[in-house]
């Protein structure tokens, strides 16, 4: 009767033992979810036999331990990329973009008489504390440009034109893969022409032709378009949705690099805010495309936000 006792007591041990293996193999496997779910993480090979839960927990544990070391490694970078660069702090991180896309709308008083058109807006719905940088034409190529956004992992998108970006189409495709995510390159037309000045075929040729040039250079043809100076009619609509673009941001805000300018009346960013600036050098206005992202980034985190990357919304 001892005896069974003593095998009953060993076996309760066990299992308790047991469990408390089971619930840590689960608690770090969820955490190595979570952090996955942040970093991203490919699908395991179909087939593969499945680890025992043990290599379960380890596997998941190392993953986690190797998520949070390359996270505080690109934070320490950043900071020492600030100091470089003159920015009074580091930029913020970015959140995780929505796993759905926002629903993108004609901005009230932005419409025209036509339907089923790509939709024109100066900001993408979200509540999240983020901003988009955005620069236009192509007509200053400084280098440190492109050096200065890697180091600080700062997402951009850039509207081109032609006629400005034809004489170093390389210097846009060393900016196109300069980041991790990719620089995404749209169109800004061929000659930045006044469109609504122009023929419906006029528009057309400025806006087609530009999605041609883009994607003969740069291997795809751009979902998004900007219309020089921001005016359009339903011709240039039109045109645009002709050749494949499926939304026309514009901007609420705009960079130099010794001032913002603002679109609304309270001169402040809020959520979701597109912000306009310039490929410019000294010949054109105060200061350099250095001098200008530092600027327009001392701005953006001192009011507490991150720049994301307009693709990733829109």
């Amino acid at each position: 009767m001892q005896l069974v006792r003593q095998k009953d007591q060993m076996m309760a041990k066990g299992a308790h033992r047991s469990r408390r293996t089971l619930g840590a193999a689960l608690a770090v496997a969820a955490l190595a979810s979570t952090a996955t779910a942040c970093a991203g993480s490919a699908e395991p090979e179909r087939g593969a036999p499945a680890p025992a839960a043990g290599q379960k927990a380890q596997g998941a544990a190392g993953a986690l331990d190797a998520y949070i070391e390359k996270v505080r490694a690109q934070r320490a970078a950043r900071v020492l990329a600030a100091k470089k660069w003159g920015l009074a702090k580091p930029p913020l991180d970015a959140p995780a973009p929505p796993a759905v896309k926002p629903k993108i709308t004609t901005r009230k008083g932005f419409e025209t008489d036509g339907e089923d058109m790509p939709p024109v807006f100066t900001t993408v719905p979200t509540k999240q504390k983020v901003v988009f940088l955005t620069i236009d034409d192509g007509a200053e190529k400084d280098p440190r440009l492109i050096t200065m956004m890697k180091e600080l992992r700062i997402p951009y998108s850039a509207f081109l034109s032609d006629y400005v970006v034809k004489d170093d189409y390389g210097y846009f495709k060393k900016m196109q893969t300069s980041q991790e995510s990719g620089i995404s390159l749209h169109n800004h037309t061929l000659n930045h022409r006044y469109l609504p000045g122009l023929s419906y075929s006029g528009q057309k040729r400025e806006i087609c032709g530009m999605q041609d040039v883009i994607e003969k250079q740069f291997g795809k043809r751009p979902p998004l378009f900007r219309p020089p100076y921001g005016n359009y009619n339903e011709d240039t609509l039109r045109a645009a949705k002709s050749c494949g673009v499926k939304a026309v941001p514009l901007w609420a805000a705009e960079a130099f690099p010794d001032h913002m300018e603002w679109r609304e009346w309270d001169r402040d960013l809020h959520p979701g805010d597109i912000v306009l600036t310039h490929f410019r050098g000294k010949e054109d206005w105060k200061g350099t495309m250095p001098d200008m992202i530092r600027r327009v980034m001392n701005v953006i985190t001192s009011k507490g936000y991150a720049v994301a990357k307009l693709e990733d919304y829109v």
